[in-house]
Order: structure tokens, then C-alpha cells, then sequence
């Protein structure tokens, strides 16, 4: 009975063993590498050790590019929100023959490249470009503005690129909210802001955090993004990274650097996953 029943669990070992092999050659073969060359005191990597962590937090100048760096991404994590949630609430309201178009409009953007997008955002903030001419023509400022290169730049274009990943979820929790929860909290008294936010708003937490994870984590790591707008007179960990590895040629720390962000940013997941398992059971208590 044993050897007749193998065979039923072999099919579902062997698709997986494919992915699990990708995993380990893909994903943590690489991070392997790469903490292992974070692990050398020396460029030629002859000296084995933890000076390129004990450099990079010791050093004020590496840390507040750190700091920048996690302050971008909660920025631009927070606009999203802001601008995302109003579209994904609009489209589980709309008409059923409208939400075709909403959903192509939140897709429209990921067929389009992210370079393509950035430099899109290049033109519309430059000194010539379609913000600065719209503000001479009505005569509202003299000289052009310097929008482009600017933290806000940055902010406004990443959050536009990573908005789809916020909608997304916060669409799929919406649209599994039992709408006689609303009907039944509007019968008993309530407003509408508070039915929104006593029963829409904590329904909704899985699909808020599950987007504010994905596009805090792209944010940070928006290396395009972060160098075109910013016009690299702002300092992020990505460009860092790429400026002691291509022009210093100091791997080792260029290393250390990726895993310190990576660290930063697994915490930040955690601290999210942590906040998801609160408001599960905040939700069903």
C-alpha cells in the first residue's frame, strides 16, 4: 500500500524540486556570495573580517545616506497609499463596466519600462518642461521653478512608478469586503466616515500592508529612478552601492553596503508582517 501511494507524492515533490533549485542558483547563491565578499577587510579580499560593517556604521556620512535612504522609502510608500487607496475604493464601486477601464489604467503603467516612465518624469519637471511652461503661460511665476533634482522629484516620480503595486492588493481586499458589513454598520447608526473607518479601513489592513511592503521595498531599491530624477546630487544607498563598486572598486564594501540595506529592509518586513498578524486578529477579535 506504501509503494502504491509513492507515486501520488512523487508529482508534487518533483514540480517543486524546478523551483527550489531556481531559488538556491538564483537567489541564495548570490546573497551567499555577495555576504561572503562583504566578509574580506581588503579590496583584493586576502583579509577575512567585519571592517567594512564596523567602516560603513561608524561612519555619520554612510549612515545618513542609510537614513535617507529608508526616509525616501517611506515617503514615497505613504503618497502611494494616499493616491492608491481612493483609486482601488473607486474601482470596487464602480459600475461593473467601468472597472474594466480603471483596472487598464492602474496596468497601463507596468507595460510600459520603468526607464521609459523615469524619463518621461525628466521631461515633465524640467526647467523647459510641461509643468514650468504650463506655470509661464498663465503667467503664475516669472522664472522657471527647480522641480527636477529635487527630493520631491524623486518622491512624486517613484510613487507614480510604484503605484500599481500598491492598487493591486488594496483592490483584491477591497473587493473581498462583504458589502451588507457596510449596509448593516449604515443601518445601525454609523456615518459613512466612521463605517469607513471602523469596518472598510481594518477589513481592508492585509491588502494596505501587502501593498505598502512591495513598494516601500521597490522604492528603496529604485536604482533608475533615484539617479535620473535626482540627478545624482542626492545620495541613496543603490547609487552608493554602484559608486564603490564601479568607481572606487571596493567590492568588499560595496557588499557590506547591499547587505545592510537588505537587513534594513528585511526588518522593515517583518515589522509589517508583525503589524498584519496584529490586525488579523484585531479583525476577527
Amino acid at each position: 500500500m506504501a509503494a502504491a501511494a509513492n507515486p501520488r507524492l512523487t508529482p508534487p515533490l518533483a514540480l517543486g524540486l524546478p523551483l527550489g533549485l531556481f531559488f538556491t542558483v538564483f537567489v541564495f547563491a548570490p546573497m551567499l556570495l555577495l555576504a561572503w565578499v562583504s566578509l574580506h577587510d581588503d579590496t583584493a579580499m586576502t583579509q577575512f573580517g567585519v571592517g567594512q560593517y564596523v567602516k560603513f556604521l561608524g561612519d555619520g556620512f554612510n549612515l545618513g545616506i542609510l537614513g535617507s535612504t529608508l526616509w525616501l522609502g517611506l515617503k514615497v510608500t505613504l503618497l502611494a497609499l494616499v493616491v492608491g487607496f481612493p483609486l482601488a475604493y473607486l474601482y470596487t464601486q464602480a459600475p461593473p463596466r467601468w472597472q474594466g477601464v480603471l483596472l487598464l489604467l492602474v496596468l497601463l503603467p507596468l507595460l510600459t519600462s520603468s526607464v521609459v516612465r523615469t524619463f518621461a518624469w525628466v521631461v515633465i519637471l524640467g526647467r523647459q518642461g510641461i509643468v514650468n511652461t504650463v506655470l509661464l503661460d498663465l503667467g503664475l511665476i516669472a522664472d522657471p521653478l527647480k522641480l527636477l533634482y529635487t527630493p520631491g522629484a524623486v518622491t512624486v516620480a517613484l510613487a507614480q512608478i510604484e503605484l500599481p503595486l500598491m492598487v493591486l492588493p488594496l483592490i483584491t481586499a477591497l473587493a473581498n469586503i462583504d458589502g451588507n458589513l457596510r449596509q448593516a454598520s449604515l443601518a445601525l447608526g454609523a456615518g459613512h466616515w466612521r463605517t469607513f473607518w471602523q469596518v472598510t479601513l481594518p477589513l481592508a489592513m492585509p491588502g494596505l500592508l501587502a501593498g505598502s511592503l512591495l513598494v516601500f521595498a521597490s522604492s528603496v531599491s529604485a536604482f533608475v529612478t533615484q539617479t535620473l530624477v535626482g540627478g545624482g546630487q542626492q545620495m541613496f544607498m543603490p547609487f552608493y552601492m554602484y559608486q564603490q563598486a564601479i568607481q572606487a572598486n571596493n567590492y568588499p564594501f560595496a557588499a557590506a553596503v547591499a547587505m545592510l540595506l537588505l537587513v534594513c529592509v528585511l526588518g522593515v518586513v517583518a515589522a509589517i508582517n508583525a503589524l498584519g498578524r496584529r490586525s488579523k486578529g484585531f479583525v476577527h477579535g
